[in-house]
């Protein structure tokens, strides 16, 4: 908890993943935690794989709109009415505003700011050629293991919720390649300081 930007914040270092053997529950409870401290926008980040043959590598997504494909919802189970309503509506999960002002942001900063949809799968293998197609045929642009649930959440309790992938690596099934992790982690690493001035400037334009 401190200051960024001029603006009080919570910031996470990583966050728990279903792979990892966490429930969904577990996956999203510092959400309501960060609730509860009073937060009323979530901003999230993740790596991803690429499916839109118009990305590569290392560039950056602002997330629109999401496919959960794990058959898994945190909000499953009795409802609690002090939290949010049994039925919330995904109508614009991912903030319009919000995607605006990362694009303002971007264009400011030279930085060029991809558009997609992200699809959750449960992990933690990577996927088969015929599950990349599948995933573009249904309109995913990104895929990635993780952020759906928190969205989830952070709509049932009403917070604006901003999201943005970091593209590691491509899922081109006629171009795909075995997925080096080091390789990975080199360009998550060059990639982080673009994605970091988007979020600064952001947090401070909140």
């Amino acid at each position: 908890m401190g200051m960024m930007s001029g603006k009080p914040v919570v910031v996470m270092q990583g966050r728990f993943h279903y792979y990892e053997g966490y429930e969904p529950q577990e996956i999203t409870h510092p959400v309501r935690v960060m609730k509860e401290l009073g937060i009323d926008t979530l901003i999230l980040s993740n790596a991803a794989g690429g499916l839109n043959p118009e990305f590569k590598a290392g560039d950056i997504a602002v997330i629109t709109d999401h496919i959960n494909l794990t058959g898994q919802n945190p909000l499953r189970g009795p409802n609690d009415e002090t939290l949010g309503p049994r039925f919330p509506d995904m109508f614009e999960c991912y903030d319009p505003k919000l995607i605006k002002l990362a694009e303002a942001v971007a264009a400011e900063q030279n930085l060029i700011l991809r558009h997609g949809v992200y699809a959750w799968v449960t992990g933690p293998n990577l996927e088969t050629a015929a599950e990349y197609r599948y995933l573009r045929i249904i309109g995913a642009d990104l895929v990635g293991m993780s952020t759906v649930p928190e969205t989830i959440v952070a709509r049932h309790a009403g917070l604006r919720v901003l999201g943005f992938s970091v593209i590691t690596d491509m899922g081109i099934p006629e171009q795909l390649q075995p997925v080096d992790l080091a390789t990975v982690l080199r360009v998550a690493n060059e990639a982080e300081p673009k994605l970091t001035t988007i979020v600064l400037e952001v947090v401070k334009r909140i």
